[in-house]
């Protein structure tokens, strides 16, 4: 008989406690799922990127999908590279011509990011994106998901990845609970089946996509139905995937929002520069001249446009 007070302490021993065989044999069952065993993967289609090994090209792509439907990641992914195909590209560039190809896509800091990225690796790294975890992580805008995204699909190294789609599965099937990123990034590490990252990595982020969904799982189907802890115990509330590490949560609305008044500004200025009493009607408040104006002192602050001497905006 278990006592409740012994209980307790193991249901918050650290993850990394648990038997590395049954994390691993977790991992092997993703990967299996992901080569077409077990059933069959249902996989998120032939994804443009997974055809290549390209360090810039995979940097470009993992930055284009951060809170983007691949339905949208996949035309601007191609038009990207066709202008930018390598970083030394990207960095001679004006940051306005980047932004321009950035067009359609949003949250235009990234392309803000990537194109001082280049620059970095021009500079620093010869052009060359490098393949070190702690070089990687030093260029700007590039988080641990990012970096570790680049060994595994570029270097096809064993590390492993955490988005909100990989984190949804750890929380579930191997916690049964939430983890703070630390534990999640330790226990995707010990799952990756030695020589097979990429392919791992693959397969973890699809069945989080398509299978281990947010709102309506498809338990019956998965790969983990016989391991996940979650599943075994009736997939009970609150669901250990809510604030789990890397998993994103709602995003405040949209329509109204100063951040549409960004992306119309910024569309805006892609055509042409945009005169200060032009300001309101460019980010669709006619009525709010202050509102914009606010809005476009950000972009300058942020480095996305410039003033001239008459108030002017426009590309950097």
């Amino acid at each position: 008989m278990v006592h409740a007070s012994t209980a307790s302490r193991s249901a918050e021993q650290p993850l990394s406690a648990r038997p590395t065989a049954q994390v691993r044999a977790i991992g092997a069952a993703i990967e299996m799922w992901g080569s077409g065993g077990d059933g069959g993967a249902t996989r998120r289609g032939d994804l443009p990127w997974r055809h290549t090994r390209d360090p810039w090209a995979v940097l470009v792509s993992e930055t284009l999908a951060q809170q983007t439907q691949l339905s949208r990641v996949i035309p601007a992914y191609h038009r990207f590279l066709d202008a930018y195909p390598t970083a030394a590209s990207c960095a001679a560039a004006p940051l306005g011509d980047v932004l321009r190809a950035w067009d359609g896509m949003g949250y235009n800091r990234r392309a803000k990011y990537l194109h001082a990225t280049a620059a970095v690796v021009v500079a620093e790294h010869g052009g060359v994106v490098p393949d070190q975890l702690d070089d990687l992580l030093a260029l700007p805008g590039v988080g641990p998901y990012t970096a570790r995204a680049v060994l595994a699909f570029a270097f096809e190294r064993d590390v492993g990845v955490v988005d909100t789609n990989a984190g949804r599965v750890i929380a579930r099937s191997v916690a049964g609970r939430p983890v703070r990123p630390a534990e999640a990034q330790a226990l995707v590490d010990v799952m990756v089946p030695m020589g097979a990252g990429w392919s791992f990595g693959q397969a973890l982020l699809d069945l989080g996509a398509t299978v281990c969904t947010s709102r309506a799982p498809e338990c019956g189907t998965c790969p983990l139905r016989r391991r996940c802890r979650w599943s075994l115990a009736g997939r009970p509330d609150p669901d250990p995937a809510r604030g789990s590490a890397g998993v994103s949560v709602s995003q405040s609305r949209f329509v109204g929002s100063d951040r549409q008044g960004r992306g119309r500004l910024v569309a805006a200025l892609r055509l042409a520069p945009v005169e200060l009493d032009g300001l309101a009607a460019a980010a669709g408040w006619s009525d709010d001249s202050g509102r914009a104006e606010r809005v476009a002192e950000g972009l300058v602050v942020e480095g996305l446009a410039v003033r001239d001497a008459t108030g002017t905006l426009r590309l950097p």
